[in-house]
C-alpha cells in the first residue's frame, strides 16, 4: 500500500471533519482516530460523545493534547490510516498553558519552539509508521489581525504549524462551505 498525508484546512464549520473522516472510511477500514479537543465544559462533552458515537466500530479512538506523534507511534495497533482533529486545539492548548503559567510575560519564541517540536514530533510520526495520515486543521490567515497578544500569538502559531504541515502533506484539501478543493497537488499542471 502507498502511504499518504492528506492536510484537510479550512475556516469553522467548513466540513473538514466531516470530509476527513470520509476520506478514512474509503481508504482503510482500521483506523486510528487522535482527538485533541478536551471536554471543557457541558457543551463540548456533548460535542466529544457524539461524534464518538458517528465513528465506525473498527475504529480507535485515542484522546491526547500533548506529544501527539509519540502517543501515535505508541498506540498505532493495525491502524493503516491516522486521523488527527484537529492541529488547531492542539497550539490552542500549548498556548494555553503557557499563558496559565506567565501571563502576559509570555516568551514567544519559547512557544514557537514548543509548538515547533509537537509539529515536527507528528510529522516524525508520519514517517515512522506504515500508514496515511489525515490531519484537520483551521485557516486563520483569512482573518482580521487579532486586537490582543494571546490572538496574534496563536493566529501565527497556528498558521506556522499548518505551514509545515502542508509542506510535508502529498496532498491539501482547503474546505469551503462543505465543499474540499484540492490545492496540492494543483489541479492546473
Amino acid at each position: 500500500m502507498n502511504w499518504i498525508n492528506i492536510l484537510v484546512i479550512g475556516g469553522a464549520r467548513s466540513g473538514k471533519s466531516t470530509f476527513a473522516e470520509e476520506l478514512a472510511k474509503k481508504m482503510a477500514e482500521r483506523v486510528l482516530f487522535v482527538a485533541t479537543a478536551e471536554a471543557g465544559d457541558e457543551e463540548m462533552r456533548r460535542r466529544i460523545e457524539e461524534h464518538k458515537r458517528l465513528r465506525l466500530a473498527t475504529w480507535t479512538t485515542l484522546e491526547v493534547s500533548r506529544c501527539v506523534g509519540g502517543h501515535i507511534v505508541k498506540n498505532i495497533g493495525q491502524a493503516s490510516v491516522v486521523v488527527v482533529d484537529c492541529i488547531t486545539l492542539l497550539v490552542n492548548k500549548i498556548l494555553c498553558h503557557h499563558f496559565d503559567r506567565a501571563g502576559e510575560q509570555i516568551d514567544a519564541r519559547l512557544l514557537e519552539q514548543e509548538v515547533g517540536d509537537e509539529i515536527s514530533q507528528l510529522i516524525d510520526s508520519m514517517d515512522k509508521t506504515k500508514a496515511s495520515f489525515i490531519v484537520v486543521t483551521n485557516e486563520v490567515g483569512t482573518g482580521l489581525i487579532p486586537a490582543n497578544l494571546m490572538g496574534r500569538l496563536y493566529r501565527d502559531l497556528l498558521g506556522k504549524a499548518n505551514q509545515m504541515l502542508a509542506r510535508h502533506a502529498d496532498r491539501v484539501y482547503l474546505m469551503v462551505a462543505g465543499l474540499p478543493i484540492l490545492i496540492k497537488p494543483s489541479q492546473h499542471k
